[in-house]
């Protein structure tokens, strides 16, 4: 009998088509990442086989901010939100019901010394892999420590000489990696309280800052044009050239590549074993401006789903943009868009990838050179949804 079973198995196989055998797995895959909750890293999700654009009525906005939306991050349980803002404040939303848990609110500038919380624009965040931690980092030179589950204020961390753009916990460790408008990169021990080292290289303001779960991180070097993949133990650097404008983010797609965009209107997805590009897309939002002073919009936010071949890019067109990377992560298709109006100043996946948050405002997260009036400054929850009941039972 065993030998009959294995015999049906390879006939059901044989019948089956290469795209529905690719659809099979990734479904099959998916159950399994939602029973252990957590990603195999030596696998790549073909994810973009199943994605359909969600209906925009199933988009939904959760307002609370005053100002523009700058940065966020999801808890990885997919519970809670957190977003932060120029306004100074911070957020803690509840993602099945879209109302707010919790408001750390924002004080005036002076008040430095009796505020609990932040008194300058909040540029970026990041929460631990256990979700125990939430960093939160500002104009004002400051990284704030929070315990996630209640919002209560842990520690300050100063030492940076310039505005903290980029915060990044690495994952499985509550070790803390932040890069600064001062160009350094420095290493905190959240659980001591305390400060490791800094790291030098870049000749440009830092711009944005990632990380997964090896000893090292990824930073975006806004004019210097270049990103560098920071070796920690080593204390060495790769660095890598591509784009023609600033570079304003990125994000680790899984431990060998990365995505990053910049004001260029480039979209770029590298391997961190070549120092160019492996693909490009030029104006990846397209263009905006008058007739024969045309610039391409900027790219302000990037996201990916860890360990799968789909990446989401964010601009002011008007729409977030989902791609697919191509075999060997070389070449960037178009999947489909989503409308959302003002600027997309921080992007996320949640970690099973059920949905995209995106961060809105009226503003660019770094700087005030265009404002899009009709823009609403909040958190769009965008439901990622995956081919239909109807067609697995066609199969």
């Amino acid at each position: 009998p065993k030998r009959k079973r294995k015999e049906n198995e390879v006939e059901q196989e044989i019948e089956e088509t290469p795209q529905e055998k690719k659809l099979r797995l990734a479904k099959l895959y998916l159950e399994q990442l939602r029973e252990e909750g957590e990603w195999d890293v030596d696998r790549t999700l073909f994810l973009s086989e199943i994605l359909v654009a969600p209906d925009p009525i199933e988009i939904r906005l959760l307002r609370g901010h005053k100002l523009s939306v700058t940065c966020l991050c999801i808890t990885p349980d997919e519970k809670h939100i957190f977003s932060a803002s120029k306004d100074c404040s911070i957020i803690k939303w509840d993602v099945g019901s879209g109302k707010k848990v919790h408001k750390i609110l924002g004080g005036r500038k002076g008040t430095e010394a009796r505020h609990v919380g932040h008194t300058a624009h909040i540029l970026c965040m990041a929460i631990s892999s256990d979700g125990k931690y939430l960093a939160t980092g500002d104009m004002n030179k400051l990284i704030m420590i929070w315990e996630a589950a209640t919002c209560k204020h842990l520690y300050k961390f100063t030492g940076h000489k310039d505005a903290v753009s980029g915060l990044a916990f690495r994952r499985g460790t509550h070790d803390l990696y932040s890069a600064s408008h001062d160009r350094s990169v420095k290493v905190w021990n959240v659980d001591e309280n305390a400060y490791v080292e800094t790291l030098f290289g870049h000749q440009d303001v830092i711009t944005a800052l990632d990380c997964l779960g090896r000893e090292r991180c990824v930073t975006a070097g806004g004019r210097d044009r270049t990103l560098r993949v920071w070796k920690i133990a080593e204390e060495t650097q790769l660095v890598f050239h591509g784009h023609e404008g600033s570079i304003d983010c990125v994000q680790l797609i899984n431990e060998e590549h990365m995505v990053s965009g910049g004001d260029d209107g480039c979209l770029c997805v590298w391997s961190v074993g070549k120092k160019k590009p492996v693909s490009v897309v030029k104006q990846a939002h397209g263009v905006h401006g008058n007739a024969g002073l045309k610039e391409p919009c900027w790219v302000s936010s990037v996201a990916a789903l860890h360990n799968s071949d789909t990446v989401a890019s964010g601009s002011h067109n008007a729409m977030v943009q989902l791609w697919k990377c191509g075999q060997g992560f070389r070449g960037l298709d178009p999947l489909f868009t989503i409308p959302v109006t003002g600027f997309v100043n921080s992007l996320k996946f949640s970690t099973s990838g059920k949905f995209l948050v995106a961060g809105v405002g009226q503003e660019h997260r770094l700087g005030r050179w265009w404002r899009v009036k009709d823009a609403k400054n909040g958190l769009y929850i965008i439901p990622l949804k995956r081919q239909n009941r109807e067609a697995e039972t066609e199969q």
